[in-house]
């Protein structure tokens, strides 16, 4: 069983103030976005200005933290924020949906497309390709922190992987587990499980930005980019969430799905749906 680093969360410390590794993957995410979208521009094969694009991202920046914020308190502790309202405000203690980041982003979008006169289904198609990279990086954030990890797993598994940082989960289920989780525990100090992180970063990261990138070098139907983005996010994510650790103060829902499940699964069907559909138009 591999042991995850634990790895310190702060990357620069001036005196009382410090900037985390997660914050920093947002940054890269940004600068990703950027990258990708000017070499879709120099490519002809963009929506977007170089001006525009500096615009839209002000805008997905705003939809993302905005949204990432809001939609995790509305889907994951309702009843808390409603009760310490106060506390949606401190972003810093954690708590990111991407769910609801990515309604903010569509929201955005909208106000952009609005704004530059310009179809916010095009304008979607020209965003998904840039995405996926950025999302990588914040799953690698995730790992860095030593959070949202999985579900337990086989202790001889070469994908098994003990968290520090889920110690007292662990302790918490041992009495209830058979005699080999217990002897990995006494060996390792934790309890194998699913490095479900590192399982997001490669296929809604990696993996959806390859399917992305390569569909929509060609020209496509518009809105088919952006389907396929809603389908390959929503199937990879569903399949994921069988190996992470649900929300404790969540756990499994109807079904005996999780809520990352239940919230990926309306994307998954229209983004099906509307590839099929879209796929019927000339190009």
């Amino acid at each position: 069983m591999i042991i995850h680093p634990n790895f310190n969360p702060v990357a620069i410390s001036f005196g009382s103030f410090s900037i985390h590794w997660y914050a920093l993957s947002y940054v890269l995410a940004f600068v990703l976005f950027m990258w990708l979208g000017r070499i879709r521009i120099k490519q002809n094969n963009s929506p977007f200005t170089k001006e525009s694009l500096d615009d839209m991202l002000t805008y997905g920046i705003l939809g993302v933290i905005l949204g990432g914020r809001l939609g995790y308190c509305l889907f994951y502790q309702p009843a808390y924020f409603a009760a310490h309202p106060v506390d949606i405000f401190k972003v810093w203690q954690g708590g990111m949906s991407f769910h609801g980041g990515f309604l903010g982003v569509v929201i955005a979008s909208l106000l952009f497309a609005k704004k530059h006169g310009i179809s916010w289904i095009k304008c979607a198609d020209g965003i998904a390709p840039l995405v996926p990279l950025g999302l990588a990086s914040g799953r690698m954030g995730n790992f860095i922190n030593g959070e949202l990890w999985g579900r337990l797993t086989d202790p001889t598994a070469f994908w098994a992987m003990g968290f520090p940082t889920a110690y007292n989960a662990d302790t918490a289920l041992l009495p209830t587990l058979p005699e080999n989780m217990q002897a990995a525990f006494l060996q390792y100090g934790s309890l194998p499980r699913h490095p479900s992180p590192l399982y997001e970063l490669a296929l809604e990261g990696i993996v959806l930005f390859i399917i992305l990138w390569l569909f929509s070098k060609k020209p496509r139907p518009t809105g088919q980019v952006t389907a396929l983005f809603l389908a390959g996010y929503g199937f990879f994510r569903f399949l994921i969430e069988f190996t992470r650790q649900p929300d404790e103060h969540l756990g499994l829902l109807s079904l005996g799905l999780s809520m990352g499940q239940w919230l990926s699964l309306p994307m998954c069907v229209i983004g099906v749906i509307w590839f099929i559909v879209a796929g019927k138009k000339t190009v």
